[in-house]
């Protein structure tokens, strides 16, 4: 999670022409438990998580968070970004001591192959370049999760190295965060 010491969190809704990133809300959860309980969108995550589970772990305000943005499209959430602070006991650094601001999304299947993912994480990016300028973002992912290897590539981010986690092969990249002008 982002420390939110230099910024005010929840950050006012943000977005692109077609989404808006916004904080969680109640008519969230829904959505929330569809995210985690697909076996499309667990497929490089560890897999789906049990409906059943989900129904009862998940908050009635799910999600409501540092660092969590709600992307809505039309009123709607179809899928999440995370910034979180990379565990330091993790492979995979761009900085010494760790703790670099980490990239992470969801999206429902039906919102897939649409730009959504692009769009959406680029705000994010750009909301973060704001709050926190000069600051890294990295983002992991498995080698074998081609879409997410070409997201990757189309935010900007470059490749720092490759390592073996979770029994797969990852890529990890970093996206230098540029210090806004005037």
């Amino acid at each position: 999670m982002i420390e939110t010491g230099t910024f005010a969190w929840p950050p006012a809704p943000t977005g692109t022409e077609r989404l808006v990133l916004r904080e969680s809300e109640a008519r969230d959860r829904a959505a929330f438990i569809e995210l985690f309980a697909s076996p499309e969108v667990g497929t490089y995550i560890g897999g789906a998580r049990p409906r059943d589970e989900l129904e009862r772990a998940v908050p009635e305000v799910p999600g409501r968070r540092p660092g969590l943005f709600v992307v809505d499209l039309d009123g709607s959430m179809i899928g999440m970004i995370t910034l979180d602070r990379r565990d330091a006991e993790r492979p995979g650094h761009v900085r010494p001591e760790g703790g670099e601001a980490e990239l992470g999304y969801l999206f429902l299947p039906e919102a897939w192959g649409r730009g959504y993912a692009v769009e959406a994480c680029a705000a994010a990016l750009d909301w973060f370049a704001d709050a926190l300028p000069g600051e890294p973002v990295v983002l992991s992912t498995q080698t074998a999760n081609a879409r997410a290897m070409r997201l990757a590539a189309k935010l900007g981010f470059t490749e720092v190295e490759r390592f073996e986690e979770y029994g797969t092969e990852q890529w990890f990249g970093v996206w230098p965060s540029v210090t806004p002008s005037g």
